[in-house]
């Protein structure tokens, strides 16, 4: 019983950082075909796809802070 839990957080686990990874594919500057596979790798190999986008994915985030005041210090 207790391994049927230890998978089931695994694979918890596993969708919230496939969603985390969508969220920064999108958010990042590349082009909508590009972000598309990543998002389609990530969908269709969970795991695969988060260790490849780890190793190769696009870096950066194009969409900064709300307001001025939330970046303050």
């Amino acid at each position: 019983m207790q391994t049927t839990y230890f998978w089931a957080g695994v694979a918890v686990i596993l969708v919230l950082l496939d969603l985390w990874i969508i969220n920064s594919v999108w958010r990042s500057s590349k082009i909508s075909r590009t972000k598309l596979g990543w998002t389609a790798l990530v969908i269709l190999l969970p795991f695969v796809g988060a260790v490849i986008w780890s190793i190769a994915g696009p870096r950066g985030v194009t969409k900064g802070p709300s307001s001025p005041e939330h970046s303050k210090g």
